[in-house]
C-alpha cells in the first residue's frame, strides 16, 4: 500500500500565535509592522526568536541580538514570548489535526507529522484535504500553516519547507528529480552548516550531486551518515510515524540546560555522558539497541532528531558513543541549543545478527566487560569506572574543538 504522510508546519509560530492573542485583545496586527518576539534585553535571553515579514526584509534574523536588531528597524516593536499561550496553541491544532488521523507524530511544538496511508476509502484527493486543513486552521485559530505531502517522512518535511507560507505542496517520487535535486544541498533536511561544507569541499553543491556521488566514497568522510545523505537524496526514508504511546519502547535521556548553549564540547560532553546513562539502562534491561539517535531544541523549541539503524544491535558504551558523534557532527548547525539527549530504540532482546565464531567471542567478551564496569559503579559510586576509549574519544574531541575554533578565528 502506497504511504500517505502529511506534515503540517505553523508558519512563523511564535510571532504568529502571539499576533493571534493581541489582536483578540482589540489590538494591531503585529505581523504588519517592525516586530519581534524576544527575551529579556537586560539578560543573556535577548536575542530574538521571531521576527514579523516587515522586520524580516530589512535584515532582522533568528537569533540576532535585541541591540542589532534595533539597529536594522528604528521602529522596532518588541514582544516577550508567552510559552504558556504557545503550548495552548499547539495543543489546540494537535486536537483538531487528530480528527483526520490518530496517527500523529508532534515533531515540535509548532509542527507534527499525520499518517493518512490507508484512508483513501475516506479522502479521494489528498492535495484538496490539505487545502482544507490549511484553511479551517487559519479560520478557527487565525493563524497559517504550511502542508507538506509526501510518500514518507522526509519527503513530506521537505514539501512543507516549499514556498511559504499559507501553502500546500507535494513531493511524491515521481516529483524527486523536478523539485528535490535543483535545491541546494544545504537545504536537504538534517544537513548542518559543517555537512555542507564538508559536501561542498567535495564538489556536490546540489541534492543531485549528492544523489548521484558514490556512497562509498561518501562513508569515507561521513561514516554511519552517509547512507542517509544518499537514501535522502533519493528522497528515500522507511521510518514510521509514531505517536507518543508506540514510542514507548524506547529508552531515552533529554537534558534541559541551564543555560542556551552552543558551544560544541560542552555539548559532546553532555551527549557522552547521556550515552553513559542509556546505554547501563539498556544493559539492565538485557536489550541491545538497533537504532541510535540523537535529539535537540533549540531556543525557538523546534526539534531535530537524526537516527541510524545499525545492521548488528548493540548495548556498548564505546559503539553508541561512535555513532552519536557521527549523527552529532553530521547534522548540527551551530544554533543555540536549550535541550539535548540520545534515544535508543528498536530494542532487541537478542543480537540477531550471523557473527562469525571470532567476532562472537569478541562481542561476548565486550558484554561480560561492559557488566562488570556496570556492577562496580553500582556498588562503589557513579561512573567510577569508564571505559578508556571513552576517555579517550573525550580527548580527541576537544583537540578537535579547539583546532576548529582556531580555524574560525
Amino acid at each position: 500500500m502506497k504511504r500517505i504522510i502529511f506534515h503540517v508546519d505553523v508558519n512563523n509560530a511564535f510571532l504568529s500565535w502571539t499576533a493571534v492573542k493581541l489582536l483578540s485583545e482589540g489590538k494591531k496586527d503585529i505581523r504588519k509592522v517592525e516586530s519581534i518576539i524576544a527575551g529579556d534585553e537586560s539578560t543573556r535571553h535577548g536575542i530574538v526568536l521571531a521576527k514579523s515579514p516587515v522586520a524580516k526584509k530589512k535584515g532582522v534574523k533568528t537569533a540576532m541580538t535585541i541591540y542589532e536588531a534595533k539597529k536594522l528597524c528604528s521602529n522596532l516593536e518588541i514582544y516577550k514570548g508567552d510559552f504558556k499561550w504557545y503550548f495552548e496553541c499547539s495543543n489546540k491544532m494537535m486536537n483538531y489535526l487528530k480528527r483526520y488521523s490518530p496517527t500523529i507524530e508532534q515533531f515540535s511544538i509548532d509542527e507534527c507529522f499525520i499518517d493518512m496511508t490507508g484512508t483513501n476509502y475516506l479522502y479521494k484527493d489528498y492535495v484538496k484535504l490539505a487545502n482544507k486543513i490549511k484553511d479551517e486552521i487559519k479560520e478557527q485559530f487565525g493563524f497559517t500553516v504550511n502542508v507538506g505531502i509526501g510518500e514518507n517522512k522526509l519527503c513530506a518535511k521537505m514539501a512543507s519547507d516549499f514556498e511559504k507560507p499559507d501553502k500546500v505542496h507535494t513531493l511524491f517520487s515521481d516529483e524527486i528529480v523536478k523539485k528535490l535535486w535543483p535545491l541546494d544541498v544545504g537545504e536537504l533536511f538534517m544537513v548542518g552548516k559543517s555537512t555542507k561544507e564538508k559536501l561542498y569541499a567535495m564538489n556536490i553543491k546540489t541534492i543531485n550531486d549528492l544523489a548521484h556521488y558514490d556512497e562509498n566514497k561518501l562513508k569515507t568522510k561521513f561514516k554511519s551518515m552517509a547512507t542517509y545523505l544518499h537514501n535522502a537524496a533519493w528522497g528515500i526514508d522507511d521510518k514510521e510515524v509514531i505517536t507518543e504511546k508506540e514510542d514507548r519502547k524506547s529508552i531515552s535521556t533529554e537534558k534541559t540546560l541551564p543555560k542556551d548553549e552552543n558551544d560544541r564540547e560542552t555539548l559532546r560532553n553532555i551527549l557522552f555522558s547521556e550515552v553513559v546513562e542509556v546505554s547501563k539502562e539498556l544493559r539492565k534491561k538485557k536489550m541491545y539497541a538497533k537504532t541510535v539517535g540523537i535529539i535537540y531544541k533549540d531556543i525557538k523549541f523546534k526539534k531535530y532528531s537524526r537516527e541510524i539503524t545499525l545492521d548488528n544491535p548493540t548495548s556498548v558504551t564505546n559503539e553508541i558513543v561512535n555513532i552519536v558523534e557521527d549523527l552529532f557532527n553530521s547534522t548540527y548547525n551551530d544554533e543555540l541549543i536549550r535541550l539535548i539527549g540520545v534515544k535508543l530504540s528498536n530494542l532487541k532482546s537478542n543480537k540477531e545478527e550471523q557473527l562469525s565464531i571470532f567476532d562472537e567471542v569478541v562481542e561476548e567478551k565486550e558484554d561480560k566487560f561492559q557488566e562488570t564496569i556496570d556492577k562496580i559503579n553500582e556498588k562503589f559510586g557513579k561512573n567510577l569506572i569508564e571505559p578508556a576509549s571513552l576517555k579517550i574519544i573525550g580527548r580527541t574531541i576537544s583537540k578537535n574543538s579547539f583546532n576548529e575554533k582556531n580555524k574560525k578565528n
